[in-house]
């Protein structure tokens, strides 16, 4: 059975006339000039296998979803647009304690993943996140999991994203590398490398054959050694356009606590890269994630 688009969506298009056709409940917006990591994520994340494997390994823990539920409080009847929603794994992990949107958007380049997303209660859009088709300020939450590091530009789909939301509304980026907590180098830069054969020989979901190694290491653009986020580029980026920024480092092994300053251990694979490359593993810097919380003041 054909998914129906939600149309009541269409008055936050900022040119409706672009929206270049739907296709099973997704709403298809032109990319003219798709990049490496834009065919990269779209063939990963729509792949009916790889695809559902990376998502029921990845982001679906009592942590994450205590933290997020701590940050969001509750959705009801709020305007919530997805970037880089995949197959709708925020919906899915918070649906159940956060209430019911007025209206959930998800935004992808994968229309196989944004078929799943519209099938959990999304209204999908695929469009490219580095210029998204959207009129400015309509949104209560703009929500990016894991999402810009899967980016070419990274401060360019932030900038797009914050300007979304509204007054008084939040902009929420996790689970993208801090980049500090990657600098590794001799030994332990080795070490990182040395994880991908063993992975693939567990047959870790993203790994589990050459193939689908090849096409998952594509698509994570700045999930490099010395590479990710800072801190820096939150402030830099998002204070100028009037937001309030919180930036929350942590390891993923801390649910709510992480927003009291809790960051945690990295996981010992990490610690022991860190250490041969002479980083402190207890040190803030060291924490594998930032999270940032921004409330647009104007």
């Amino acid at each position: 059975m054909l998914q129906q688009v939600n149309t009541n969506c269409y008055q936050y298009f900022a040119l409706p006339s672009k929206i270049d056709k739907s296709d099973q409940g997704v709403i298809v917006c032109q990319i003219p000039n798709p990049t490496p990591a834009i065919e990269a994520n779209s063939y990963y994340f729509g792949h009916p296998e790889w695809g559902l494997n990376y998502f029921q390994a990845c982001h679906r823990d009592e942590n994450f979803i205590e933290l997020w539920q701590a940050v969001i409080g509750s959705w009801q009847d709020k305007i919530v647009v997805d970037i880089g929603c995949g197959a709708g794994n925020i919906y899915a992990s918070l649906k159940d304690c956060c209430g019911e949107p007025e209206l959930l958007l998800g935004v992808d380049v994968s229309l196989g993943a944004l078929k799943m997303a519209s099938d959990m209660g999304y209204t999908a859009v695929l469009a490219d996140a580095h210029n998204l088709p959207f009129v400015s300020g309509f949104a209560d939450i703009v929500m990016l999991n894991a999402a810009l590091h899967h980016c070419d530009d990274m401060q360019k789909v932030l900038q797009e994203a914050a300007k979304l939301v509204r007054p008084g509304g939040l902009l929420i980026t996790d689970r993208d590398p801090q980049k500090s907590a990657y600098q590794f180098k001799g030994i332990g830069s080795l070490l990182w490398e040395l994880r991908l054969p063993v992975y693939k020989l567990l047959k870790r979901g993203g790994h589990s054959s050459t193939e689908e190694q090849t096409w998952c290491l594509a698509t994570e653009v700045h999930h490099k050694a010395r590479d990710g986020v800072t801190s820096e580029m939150f402030h830099q980026l998002l204070e100028p356009m009037g937001f309030e920024v919180n930036i929350y480092p942590h390891n993923h092994v801390l649910g709510a606590a992480a927003l009291e300053g809790n960051y945690g251990k990295p996981f010992w694979k990490y610690r022991l890269a860190q250490g041969l490359s002479g980083i402190n593993s207890n040190s803030i810097d060291a924490a594998l994630t930032l999270m940032c919380v921004a409330t647009r003041k104007n």
